[in-house]
């Protein structure tokens, strides 16, 4: 049976999941997995689930790290498979890198915020966009709920 490399993106988790969160890798490169194999935990804003193998294969590169946050399309699996119903992700064969070494060439950008953050800002009076003396310690270096409040008890004192 013939085998093929495919390409595997992170997952679309619907119009208002713009980024995941490598929360654990269950797998490595080289290891054999099977179709429906728990192979990561992926975390949003809203949720956590496992993530799972979608064909039998070896895994040829994995190049996401666990607290990594992810975009939607982005490369997360690259996988030899002989499931030719997954021909259409076949990898065009770029390099595989980390996605974070994709991250730090673009510019630093602003503050992540999770929406119970944002909320507890904006109820405080407080514009989100202008704040940036705020420590982000949430999932993937975000501004947690727990950081504004710690935020608005130092600006009182």
């Amino acid at each position: 049976m013939e085998t093929f490399i495919i390409d595997v993106p992170v997952p679309s988790m619907g119009a208002t999941v713009n980024e995941l969160i490598v929360v654990s890798l269950k797998t490595n490169p080289g290891d054999r997995v099977t179709k429906g194999q728990k192979i990561a935990e992926l975390e949003s804003d809203k949720s956590i689930f496992e993530y799972e193998a979608p064909a039998d294969g070896t895994v040829i590169a994995l190049p996401v790290k666990p607290g990594e946050t992810l975009q939607p399309g982005a490369l997360f699996l690259r996988l030899e498979t002989a499931d030719a119903s997954l021909r259409h992700l076949e990898s065009k064969g770029g390099a595989v890198g980390s996605a974070s070494a994709a991250a730090a060439s673009k510019p630093a950008a602003a503050l992540v915020w999770t929406p119970r953050a944002t909320k507890l800002v904006q109820e405080a009076g407080l514009d989100p966009a202008k704040i940036t003396d705020i420590a982000a310690t949430g999932p993937g270096g975000r501004v947690s709920g727990d950081d504004v409040t710690a935020y608005l008890a130092a600006r009182k004192s």
